[in-house]
């Protein structure tokens, strides 16, 4: 009987031993527990990513894709750089009261008629048709939506390719009543077989 109490007495200790060992380790701190990789990590510069992925995992993060300090892509000022996934580049510079008229031409005085200067960088790893670009105008303050126009001296229209590496200062000419003032939203829109769903917004004022 002593041996069989001995025996049992080992066991018990055995197991509490156990027991302890196994709760201190269930009781360590969280922070000594090393955080595993997301489940879906993507790399949000891998120029071909697809589109579904960037725009799930990578639209509010820094770098592609967004404004270049990881922003929104609507309230963006002039002069601010807005990155489509694919890594193609534009800027709004600025806008500009348009007066170097033609010999045809002439200021209607109803309207506000200026020009809109544009920067577009490719940083994609391939030619881009500048034509997959549209621009729209709306006025900032009280509504209203620019008519396109078309001035002849100085105009560079979104037309033609671009090749990978380079870069080009383009112009879009627009009318907007004065009734609607000189604060305007410029979005620039992008149709692509990539289907790019971001149109990134700039504000500002026509000087």
């Amino acid at each position: 009987m002593r041996t069989r109490t001995a025996g049992a007495a080992a066991l018990l200790l055995a197991c509490s031993l156990t027991a302890c060992g196994s709760s201190d380790e269930s009781s360590a701190p969280k922070s000594t527990v090393k955080a595993s990789k997301p489940e879906h990590e993507v790399d949000c510069s891998d120029t071909s990513l697809e589109q579904a992925d960037w725009m799930e995992h990578c639209s509010e993060a820094d770098g592609a894709g967004t404004a270049g300090d990881g922003g929104p892509s609507t309230d963006l000022p002039f002069g601010k750089a807005y990155a489509w996934p694919d890594g193609l580049e534009i800027t709004v510079l600025g806008a500009k009261v348009f007066t170097d008229w033609g010999e045809y031409e002439e200021p209607d005085p109803k309207s506000t008629e200026f020009r809109i200067r544009l920067k577009v960088d490719n940083k994609s790893e391939g030619s881009v048709d500048l034509s997959e670009l549209s621009i729209m105008v709306d006025g900032a303050t009280n509504g209203g939506t620019a008519a396109s126009s078309s001035f002849t001296k100085g105009s560079a229209p979104l037309e033609g390719r671009i090749a990978s590496g380079v870069s080009a200062v383009k112009t879009d000419d627009n009318a907007l009543e004065k009734r609607y003032g000189k604060d305007i939203v410029v979005t620039v829109q992008r149709a692509t077989d990539d289907g790019f769903e971001v149109f990134p917004e700039f504000v500002g004022t026509i000087k």
